[in-house]
Order: C-alpha cells, then sequence, then structure tokens
C-alpha cells in the first residue's frame, strides 16, 4: 500500500479554494465506503486504541457505574403520549435495552405506580426475528387510535420498516399493510386506505435519500400517484387535515425545495390547488378547519416568525394571523388539541407556553399556568379533548411532568424526576458575550458556587447553531453527576444559527455568513477567560451533527482556546457533504460546494481541509456511529485519519450500531458517556 506522508497529504487536502471545478485527490476517501472490510478493519484498530485508553482509566468504572444508574434507573418518568383515551408509553431499562411499548389509563398514570400493560416488546421482536430492531413510533388511526402503523429501524438509523399493528390484539395484521426498510413515512385517510411516500422503485428518490413520489395506497394494494417532485428537490411527505369525529378535510404535500423552502398544496376530491404562500413556511397543525403555517419570512404583511391559519375551503382569502412574536421571543413548536392551538415558546431563552382559541374569525390567547424561568416542552396532546402533557426543566431542577387544560388554563403537576445530583452546591448565570461584528451572544455557566473566579474550573462549553435549533437550559443527570459533582463547570452558547430569537437569528449566518457562528463561539470562549471562570486550559468543547462542523472549525481556527475537543457524529468534510447520506439536504444551510462561489466560502472554515501540518492542536475525541444514515461516519474517520496521517494525537470511536443519535440503547450509552468523560477528565481535570 502507498504511503501517505504528511507533507503529501498537506499538499493535497490544503489546496487553493480556485481549485472548486478540479478538487485535489482525497487519500482517504476509501473511508467512505462504509462497511468494506479495509474501512472496518481500521475501525476496529482505532477503536481498540482508544478503549484501551479511555476504558483503562481508573475512573471509567465509576463514571459508566453513575451513568448506568441514571440511564437505566426505573424512577424516570415515564414520558406520555396520549393515546385510546389512555396513556402510552416506549421504556427502555437495563432488562429492556431495546425497550417495549406500553399503555395505562390516564387515572392509573396519574398514581405513582401506573398498572402498564405490555402493548409491543421490541426486545422479544429483535429476538424471535434476528434483526436488531429499534423502536421509531407508530402513527394510529383517528379517532379510536387502536390500528397504528409502527415504524421499526434496523440498527438504529433513519431508514425504517412500516408496519399495521392492532393494538386491541396486540399483533401484527396479517396480510396488513408493510413496506420494506426505507426513509419513508406514510398517514392514515381510512381504515384501509393510507397516503404514503417512499422509494416505489428502485431509485425513485431525490439526491438526498429521501422520498419524493406521494401515492394514495389502498389496502388492496392499489397505489394512485397524486404527486411527483423533482430529483433536485429534498423531499416530498403529506399530511392529513382530520376534521370532527376523524373525517378527512383533506391531504396537504409539502413539496421540499430545499432544507428551508416548501411548496405547499392541498390534495382534496382528486385535485392539487397550490396553496399561496412563501417559499420559508412550515405546516405545523390543523385544528377547528384552519391550517396553521409558521413564517420565516416576511410576507404579505405578516412579519417573519408569524403563525398564520388558512382556511382550506376558501383558499382564495387572505390567511389569518395568530400570533406575531416579539424580538426576543421565538416559537419553539406548535401543535393543536381537539379545539385549541397550543404553541410552545422561548423568551429571552425561557420557556412559556400558550394556547390560542378561535371565536368569531379571531384568535384568543391564554397563557398556561406552569413554572416560570424554565425550559418548557409540549410532550403531548389530546385529541380527545383539551388536556396537554408539558415538561419543564432547568439546568439545575430536575425535570418535572405537567398536565395541562387548556380549556382552562391550569395545570397541575403529575410527576418529577428525582435528584440525579446535589445541586444545592451549584449556581446558574446568563452572561451575553460580544461578537466580531458586535452582535451580542447570549450563554449559561452552569458553576459551583464556592468555585474561585481565577480561570482555574474545568469547563466543557456546548454549543450547535444550525437549522434554527434552540439550546435552552435542559436538566442533563448525567453531567451533574459525573462533572459538576466533581467541581467542573458546564456552559451552553446560543450562538447564531440556533432558533433563540427566531428565523433572524437562524437566518444571519446561513451560507456565506457562516464564519459568524464560529466567531460567536469563539466569543463566548474568550468572555468566559475575561471573567476568570475559566481559561484555555482548561476549557473544552463538545459538539455532535451540525455541532461537529463548530468544533473541528473552532478547533482548526483558535486551537489557543481550548484543551479538549469531543466531536460526536459529525459534519466535518465540508466540500463533499452534500454527496454523503442525506448531506444534499443541507445546501439550503451550508451552499453547494459545487458551486464555484460556494466552494470559495466553505472552503475557507472547513475543518477538513484547514487541517495543516506544524500546528499546535488540541487533541481531539472523535466518534461516530457506523449505522448514522443521516450524518455519514466517513466524515469522522477522514478528520482522524488526516490527524493520523499528520502526525498529531487524537482518539478515535465508532459505535457500530444506534444511528445519528447514538444513544439507541441504554446501556451503550451508558459507555459512550463514560467515555466522553473520562477524556474530559483526562484533559481538563488532570
Amino acid at each position: 500500500m502507498k504511503v501517505v506522508t504528511a507533507a503529501l497529504v498537506g499538499a493535497l487536502l490544503t489546496a487553493p479554494a480556485a481549485l472548486a471545478q478540479t478538487p485535489p485527490a482525497d487519500p482517504f476517501i476509501w473511508l467512505e465506503d462504509i462497511d468494506s472490510p479495509r474501512a472496518m478493519a481500521w475501525v476496529e484498530a482505532q477503536n481498540a486504541k482508544s478503549l484501551a485508553r479511555l476504558e483503562g482509566d481508573a475512573r471509567y468504572q465509576t463514571f459508566l457505574t453513575e451513568g448506568r444508574a441514571i440511564f437505566t434507573a426505573t424512577d424516570r418518568v415515564p414520558k406520555p403520549d396520549f393515546r385510546a383515551g389512555g396513556v402510552d408509553n416506549f421504556w427502555q431499562d437495563a432488562t429492556n435495552t431495546h425497550g417495549v411499548w406500553r399503555h395505562t389509563s390516564l387515572a392509573s398514570y396519574r398514581t405513582a405506580a401506573p398498572a402498564w400493560e405490555v402493548t409491543l416488546d421490541i426486545d422479544k421482536l429483535a429476538k424471535a426475528e434476528g434483526r436488531n430492531w429499534f423502536w421509531k413510533g407508530a402513527t394510529c388511526l383517528k379517532p379510536d387510535e387502536t390500528l397504528c402503523l409502527v415504524r421499526l429501524s434496523n440498527g438504529g438509523g433513519d431508514a425504517v420498516e412500516l408496519r399495521e399493528f392492532d393494538t386491541s390484539t396486540k399483533t401484527f395484521v396479517e396480510g396488513g399493510f408493510r413496506s420494506p426498510e426505507g426513509k419513508q413515512g406514510a398517514e392514515w385517510i381510512d381504515r384501509d386506505t393510507l397516503v404514503a411516500w417512499r422509494e416505489w422503485t428502485a431509485g425513485e428518490v431525490t439526491a438526498s435519500g429521501y422520498a419524493n413520489v406521494v401515492k394514495i395506497l389502498k389496502r388492496s394494494g392499489e397505489a394512485v400517484e397524486i404527486f411527483r417532485g423533482e430529483k433536485s428537490d429534498v423531499w416530498a411527505n403529506a399530511s392529513v387535515l382530520r376534521g370532527e369525529g376523524g373525517k378527512t378535510d383533506g391531504v396537504l404535500i409539502q413539496r421540499g425545495l430545499t432544507f428551508f423552502e416548501s411548496d405547499y398544496s392541498l390534495y382534496f376530491d382528486g385535485r392539487l390547488t397550490p396553496i399561496a404562500l412563501p417559499k420559508k413556511a412550515e405546516f405545523k397543525a390543523y385544528v377547528d378547519g384552519r391550517m396553521i403555517f409558521t413564517l420565516q419570512e416576511a410576507w404579505n404583511g405578516f412579519g417573519s416568525g408569524a403563525l398564520i391559519a388558512y382556511d382550506p375551503k376558501d383558499l382564495a382569502a387572505k390567511p389569518v394571523l395568530v400570533f406575531q412574536p416579539g424580538p426576543r421571543q421565538a416559537i419553539q413548536s406548535v401543535t393543536d388539541t381537539k379545539g385549541l392551538l397550543a404553541v410552545e415558546l422561548l423568551e429571552d431563552v425561557k420557556g412559556a407556553v400558550d394556547v390560542y382559541d378561535l371565536k368569531n374569525g379571531k384568535w384568543t390567547a391564554r397563557r398556561l399556568a406552569l413554572p416560570k424561568g424554565e425550559t418548557l416542552s409540549i410532550i403531548s396532546t389530546s385529541g380527545k379533548d383539551d388536556q396537554l402533557f408539558v415538561g419543564a426543566e432547568g439546568f439545575l431542577t430536575p425535570s418535572s411532568l405537567w398536565l395541562a387544560d387548556g380549556a382552562t388554563g391550569k395545570a397541575q403537576k403529575l410527576k418529577s424526576l428525582p435528584a440525579r445530583f446535589d445541586a444545592s452546591k451549584d449556581q446558574v448565570d446568563q452572561f451575553w458575550a460580544t461578537s466580531s461584528d458586535g452582535t451580542k451572544i447570549p450563554y449559561f455557566v452552569v458553576r459551583p458556587k464556592a468555585a474561585k473566579l481565577d480561570g482555574s474550573i474545568p469547563t466543557i462549553m456546548y454549543g450547535y447553531g444550525g437549522f434554527e435549533v434552540a439550546k435552552p437550559p435542559i436538566y442533563i443527570p448525567e453531567m451533574g453527576k459525573i462533572w459538576l459533582e466533581r467541581g467542573g463547570a458546564y456552559v451552553i452558547a446560543n450562538i447564531r444559527g440556533g432558533g433563540e430569537f427566531g428565523p433572524a437569528w437562524h437566518q444571519s449566518v446561513l451560507r456565506e455568513k457562516r464564519q459568524l457562528a464560529f466567531d460567536d463561539f469563539a466569543a463566548v470562549a474568550r468572555d468566559l477567560e475575561a471573567r476568570k471562570i475559566t481559561s484555555p486550559r482548561r476549557l473544552g468543547i463538545y459538539g455532535r451533527s451540525n455541532g461537529g462542523v463548530l468544533t473541528t472549525v473552532s478547533m482548526t481556527q483558535h486551537p489557543e482556546l481550548w484543551n479538549a475537543v469531543v466531536v460526536e457524529s459529525p459534519l466535518v468534510d465540508m466540500l463533499r457533504y452534500h454527496k454523503l447520506s442525506a448531506g444534499a439536504s443541507w445546501i439550503g444551510e451550508y451552499g453547494d460546494p459545487d458551486v464555484p462561489a460556494d466552494h470559495e466560502f466553505i472552503a475557507k472554515y472547513d475543518g477538513y481541509l484547514n487541517l495543516k501540518p506544524g500546528q499546535t492542536y488540541p487533541e481531539p475525541y472523535v466518534t461516530t456511529n457506523t449505522r448514522d444514515d443521516r450524518v455519514h461516519p466517513g466524515h469522522a474517520r477522514k478528520f482522524a485519519a488526516k490527524m493520523e496521517a499528520l502526525g498529531y494525537p487524537y482518539l478515535y470511536f465508532e459505535n457500530t450500531f444506534g444511528g445519528h443519535s447514538n444513544d439507541a440503547d441504554p446501556e451503550m450509552n451508558a459507555k459512550r458517556w463514560a467515555r466522553h468523560y473520562v477524556y474530559l477528565a483526562q484533559k481538563l481535570m488532570d
């Protein structure tokens, strides 16, 4: 085999951006062949080296024991989902690592020890069928909600198999609806009819690997195409508009032009009618005979971020404003109960939930009586009445579950997670750093009250900054137990690209403006140092997925700011990301490397390209998952391989199942975090 020298790697992978149309050869492209013997042999050798160091550390077993106790605890709050007049829950523990789908009555769920009845045991199913099945949820036919389409993933990836399941008999329906593994979806129209989107024939998918053909599928097997997008689209899918008594009022078709831009049309009585909307609009709910959308851009007199309502029976009429967020507000999620609209908000990165009722053509709001100053998340809403489950949590406040009544605005605390760590010695502060263009960037610091502000606190800084995903305060039991209790600090940097302050916060760093998000992150690090909370010697960063872009760029642009870098399930090779797995769907976020102008600005920050010889980089810990079918494992593999060729120290580990989330199995998850914290302790506490 030809030897790849550091000099050669430097020459090949740091070529100027002018070579956009003839990119340099990539000596590690063979690592993109996910399951090839050569690639897997490399993975096994890397894993062995990393496990020897991380699991060989004296702290590993302690961290693993503490993490396992958290992830498999039986006193966790069982996450509820309204169904069939009662409550569903999917539960995993030390005995049920793949999990059980189970059901109880609402009255029983209210008690300290609900009487659960197992609906489907995924561990037993996996064993019986010889497949590595993981649960991905179920879609059930209203109003009875006993006939369901179950989604199963073999290995934990995004691709699923759909199967019809009868919860009243607890069996898969013989001869029922079933489709082979793929990135797909379906919704019920009636008990004998689905609207479905999938790869109907081989290769009938978009460049991103998603379905773009939607059909009405009968139980007989008859399939009638109602929509077909273009190969260049990101995806196509459908939502059934279900009215009173479960009646179907039409099917809403979404054609995803880019990750953030869509065309919508209404299919009813065999006709497809376009809906007048801007490209940056998102369907959220259907209630009171109204389709509810959020607008990610100003349009037709409505401001960016607005929540609007459309009457499907009168598409020619102008939609009605439901709610316009203020400059420090952001809508996080929107859902419906039987007759109300529930809106989850952030206000200065703190939570609130409002419900809206349509009366005499106008929407009136009521705020639910829920904890103030905490992050609030709508977990499930009832289609039988106006009740909803809401979760509340903070950095030092264990997660609690509330049952709210949208009709009255009242809420009752039902359950709470026991404290998993001693938070009495810690405090939370919100500060603001100044970025390179003068923008103020909020961030939270969780640290020991008694710690001296002399730059010595071992600190983990987390960032994401993409896809309009906000990162408000959350209760992280394993972080509190393993890190805070040992004197560490934790930081969430609410950098631009997220959704903390609505669409504008996200859109301000898209494409050619992406460098500003990286500048935001560096500004927070410098602000932490200026406040003497920590110092580069004691500061580590963690990011996964889009956060892997952030951490690898931060490592190559500002190696002087941190001493530890955790890069998990990452995007890294930004000049090839659009050719790997679902990467083409994110061109709206990052740009298209095949377009010379886009190639030029991407190449300036690309962490893989800009990893160069003769630098002083912190030793990173790079980790991914073989079965990640969203972000290709080749990103992480190639970054580590290039570090190795350049002679830099690094650690690499790859789980062989679990998918993009990398947490499908609680035991695997406990080991994952034990390794993370061993690495961070070695770099920041030792």
